[in-house]
């Protein structure tokens, strides 16, 4: 990935760049959840791309790609430039960058379960299992849970000579009981509201948060 970041920076250099930095990503996402004892969704995506930011004649420019074959590459750092010095016919400053001391780093975000590593029938056991616990309480009348994973790999590099390649782990999952009753609506969600419990963390935040443990209680509660 470092050497499809050089072809960026080296194409905006020639075309005239006075900085340039590429920022290749790749994220993964897994996306599951159920309804009253069906799956709901299950979803797995995964997506790749290159964005190139520069500054010429004291301007910004930026272009992206999904493309990352040479060509490609090459061709949005200079749509890059172009879109600079566009720019900088409307600027009202020229643009100058604080000094930094060159960084070259790896970093990956805590974890100890790989999320990706779980199948996502084991995942969609998990849930249904949750499922059925809170609609076993008497007065549920609708339950819903959800499990989210997200991998974020990212590859930075700049003509100042920064160079940073980082892995991010994000899990979150969570679960409501409802009562309904006349035009009365209770709802009890666990581990906490609006969607559950995001971490920096890997699958062990699942095991964690012991869900199929805390589903009976939290229907009751509902």
């Amino acid at each position: 990935m470092q050497e499809i970041a050089s072809w960026a920076l080296n194409s905006a250099s020639l075309k005239g760049a006075f900085y340039a930095d590429a920022r290749i990503v790749n994220e993964r996402g897994r996306s599951l959840a159920t309804k009253n004892g069906k799956i709901g969704s299950a979803a797995d995506s995964e997506s790749l791309g290159i964005g190139v930011r520069v500054i010429a004649d004291g301007a910004w420019g930026f272009a992206s790609s999904d493309d990352l074959s040479r060509k490609s590459v090459e061709e949005t750092a200079a749509r890059a430039v172009e879109i600079a010095r566009a720019s900088a016919r409307v600027k009202q400053e020229e643009i100058h960058l604080a000094p930094e001391s060159t960084v070259t780093a790896e970093w990956v975000s805590p974890f100890k379960i790989d999320p990706f590593s779980i199948s996502v029938e084991q995942n969609l056991d998990l849930l249904l299992k949750i499922d059925s616990e809170l609609c076993a309480v008497a007065g549920v009348t609708l339950a819903e849970t959800n499990l989210n994973f997200k991998r974020e790999e990212q590859w930075f590099a700049s003509s100042e000579g920064a160079n940073i390649h980082q892995t991010k782990y994000i899990t979150g999952a969570g679960y409501a009981a409802y009562a309904f009753a006349g035009s009365e609506i209770q709802k009890r969600s666990y581990p906490n509201s609006f969607g559950g419990q995001w971490q920096n963390k890997g699958y062990e935040l699942i095991e964690e948060l012991k869900l199929v443990e805390n589903a009976r209680r939290t229907g009751e509660e509902a």
